[in-house]
C-alpha cells in the first residue's frame, strides 16, 4: 500500500461512510461532507473515496450503475429492494466453494464473486 499523508478530510469522509450500514453513494457522502465543511468539493470527495478503496480502507460495489461505498470488507453478498431502492448486506454466508469451482476452470484465477440480490426487503413487505 502507498505511504499517504494523513488527511483531516479523509478521515471525516471514512468516518462518514462508517455511520452508514446503507452503502451511501458518492453524492450523499459529498452531501453530509458539506454538511461538516461547506468548503469540501465534490472533487475532493470522489478522489478520497477512490483513495479509501485503493487503500482497502473501504470497498466500491457498483449497483445499477451507481458506486456505492461499503465499510465491510469481508466477502458478503448485497441486497436491494425493487420498493423502497435500499441497499443492505444479505445475510447469508459467503460460499467459497462458488470461488472454489469457478477456479477449476482453465485460464482463470477467482479472487472473489459478488452476488446481488434483488426484491422487496422486510420493511417493505410489512408495509404493503
Amino acid at each position: 500500500m502507498k505511504q499517504r499523508r494523513d488527511s483531516k478530510q479523509r478521515q471525516m469522509i471514512l468516518d462518514l461512510v462508517h455511520q452508514h450500514s446503507d452503502h451511501p453513494s458518492a453524492d450523499q457522502i459529498y452531501l453530509e461532507a458539506r454538511s461538516i465543511n461547506d468548503k469540501i468539493s465534490r472533487g475532493t470527495v470522489y478522489r478520497n473515496l477512490d483513495v479509501l478503496v485503493q487503500d482497502h480502507q473501504i470497498s466500491m460495489v457498483k449497483m445499477h450503475g451507481i458506486n456505492r461505498y461499503d465499510w465491510k470488507l469481508q466477502p458478503h453478498y448485497h441486497f436491494a429492494c425493487s420498493v423502497c431502492g435500499a441497499v443492505m448486506d444479505f445475510p447469508m454466508a459467503y460460499c467459497k466453494q462458488l470461488d472454489e469451482a469457478a477456479s477449476k476452470e482453465p485460464g482463470f484465477h477467482i479472487q472473489r464473486h459478488r452476488i446481488l440480490f434483488e426484491g422487496i426487503c422486510p420493511q417493505c413487505q410489512k408495509n404493503n
